[in-house]
């Protein structure tokens, strides 16, 4: 793939090095950038990049076009095309902890958002599991703001306290009081995408309720109108993080959408794993001898299945696909106002998805309402299939689906494996990324992603914020790996947890245990993977090298205490949704939580 805006680039890269070397002599004198653009470079903010960071929700590592898919996803492709597939890019598995990483620069336990917000604050809990972000850790709209960007916040937010409501003294978490000029979007982890529940700025909106209205095209209007050049006033850089509902559930979306994708799914997820994985191959996005792991144990085999489950299961597929094709539109309609605006070239595009592909719908799916029991047979849902992807339903897909989502890797959302953390990413910014189209092989933890866009924007994030230090920032910036292929990773080491999951990531070496809950963390069973070899994670090395396995189980517990107080807990038993994940999970017992015995 070729970018056709190579050929303008010269002179806007000669441009360009004269702010790089700039930068270099302010870090060279211990300056911060931020705070001393205006000072001593006024035009400083006429290069600055725009920055438009568009996170995806729930959408699985194959679940896009240029990373495998058969769903029509031409806009998010082109701008690969234009920019650089990272293959290698890790997620915190879940929606709140990714999104802390991704706007902190921290890992989420630093920040005590170790899992999703608290419903009511506990003051005197300053671990990890607070479940509200730390105020000394600025976010990155806070940093770029105080570099001379214009903030603004479209989507999704839940990274703050279910019980603020936005009220003076009520809403220290809300995007306001967190870096962005504006904010337009839903505060918790979903929301209808007919009629959701919006807020703007620090008030609660009422819910639209118009023929026509879909959240998506509504969020993609406001971005566009926040990247709209104002001839009357000097340029100002742009940053707009735009977070869509979609493809998290429910899956809705316009009738046209889904008839796009009918019969395509007929075959059913277990073929669809193979298509895409011979696709992925093709493309070079794994390597050629990548092996697909079985099913996941429990999720049943499409051949095994009633003609009546075929048909509908099928048509909730069908529906995921057109909500993703929508989407895609919308951002290509960004796009297009960037291109027709002359600012292109000189924007940071950044396209993830938070995690894995959702699992909660268990095997029968979610039909009527959000995180409850399916309990329609499928002829009723079969008589009732043309109200899925209307207001009428607030659906979720089953999980076999998800685990075609996140080929060619096993398990999903929130766990451990790759199927959980490892998610596609895009980043195009024109102006300056010389080999266009190229996919990136190089680790990158979400971590890594703020501190980039602050380094792009030629600033930093400080380490001291009136008098107050500042939590350290774990990510590192990944700019040199944008400029080439051949550039080393910025990091080698990463740790993860989530409710007492683990893993660890350490070159080609990958690390994980599965948690029982409420069992001694000492019982947990721990799996070894060369990824340089095995890139799905498909055979397990434990057993082959046990001194290796110690070495990495050693190495989870020196990062855990960096970066985690304490190291390692049991999951908050408030969670909600816990059996959703897991339809073989069974009721907690409700006890102390188990503290393991640390293999000093």
């Amino acid at each position: 793939m070729t970018s056709p805006w190579k050929p303008a680039k010269k002179q806007a890269k000669a441009r360009k090095r004269i702010g790089t070397l700039r930068y270099a002599l302010l870090a060279a004198a211990g300056l911060s950038a931020a705070t001393s653009a205006s000072a001593e470079n006024p035009q400083a903010e006429q290069t600055a990049p725009n920055i438009l960071v568009i996170v995806l929700d729930d959408v699985g590592y194959s679940d896009i076009g240029s990373f495998g898919s058969e769903i029509a996803t031409p806009a998010i492709d082109a701008i690969a095309a234009d920019g650089l597939r990272y293959n290698r890019f890790d997620t915190k598995a879940v929606c709140t902890p990714t999104r802390a990483a991704l706007l902190t620069g921290r890992n989420p336990q630093t920040v005590r958002m170790a899992d999703l917000p608290a419903q009511k604050v506990d003051p005197n809990d300053l671990t990890r599991d607070r479940g509200e972000l730390a105020h000394n850790a600025q976010l990155l709209p806070q940093v770029l703001h105080s570099a001379g960007y214009a903030t603004h916040g479209f989507g999704k937010w839940h990274l703050a306290p279910e019980d603020e409501d936005g009220s003076e003294g009520h809403n220290a978490s809300w995007p306001l009081q967190r870096g962005f000029d504006d904010f337009y979007g839903f505060y918790l982890g979903w929301t209808d995408q007919y009629h959701p529940d919006l807020i703007e700025g620090n008030k609660r909106l009422p819910t639209p309720d118009r023929e026509g209205y879909h959240f998506s095209e509504d969020i993609t209007n406001r971005a566009i109108a926040a990247l709209t050049p104002k001839p009357d006033q000097p340029r100002k850089p742009q940053f707009v993080y735009l977070a869509y509902g979609a493809g998290h559930a429910p899956i809705q979306v316009p009738r046209p959408y889904i008839e796009a994708y009918a019969g395509q799914y007929d075959r059913g997820w277990d073929r669809l794993r193979i298509d895409r994985l011979k696709r992925m191959k093709q493309m070079h996005i794994v390597p050629a001898d990548t092996a697909l792991p079985p099913r996941y144990p429990g999720d049943r085999a499409w051949s095994e299945l009633s003609e009546k489950e075929k048909k509908v299961y099928a048509r909730f597929m069908e529906v995921y696909a057109g909500f993703i094709t929508h989407t895609d539109e919308q951002i290509g309609r960004i796009v297009h106002h960037l291109k027709a605006t002359g600012q292109y070239e000189n924007t940071v595009i950044l396209i993830m998805s938070d995690n894995g592909a959702a699992s909660e719908g268990g095997q029968k799916g979610s039909f009527e309402k959000m995180y409850r029991p399916n309990t329609l047979s499928p002829a009723e849902m079969l008589a009732r299939i043309d109200e899925l992807g209307t207001n009428k339903t607030q659906s979720e897909y089953q999980r076999p689906w998800a685990m075609a989502g996140v080929t060619p890797f096993r398990r999903y959302k929130l766990w451990p494996q790759l199927g959980g953390v490892r998610t596609p990413m895009i980043v195009s910014w024109p102006e300056e990324i010389e080999d266009a189209g190229a996919i990136r092989h190089q680790y990158v933890d979400v971590i890594d992603l703020a501190p980039t866009l602050v380094d792009l924007a030629g600033t930093r994030f400080p380490e001291e914020v009136d008098g107050r230090k500042e939590i350290p920032v774990a990510g590192k910036s990944i700019r040199a790996t944008l400029m080439s292929g051949d550039a080393p990773p910025a990091r080698d080491t990463q740790y993860f947890e989530m409710r007492g999951n683990r893993a660890i990531t350490q070159g080609k070496w990958r690390d994980y245990a599965i948690h029982k809950r409420d069992d001694d963390f000492a019982n947990d069973e721990w799996h070894l993977y060369n990824t340089e070899t095995d890139f799905a994670e498909a055979h397990d090395l434990a057993e082959t090298y046990p001194e290796k396995l110690e070495e990495m189980k050693r190495l989870w517990w020196e990062e855990a205490r960096k970066y985690s107080t304490p190291a390692l807990a049991e999951a908050p038993k408030i969670f909600r949704y816990r059996e959703m994940f897991d339809d073989t999970a069974k009721p907690p017992v409700h006890h102390a939580p188990a503290e393991e015995k640390n293999p000093e």
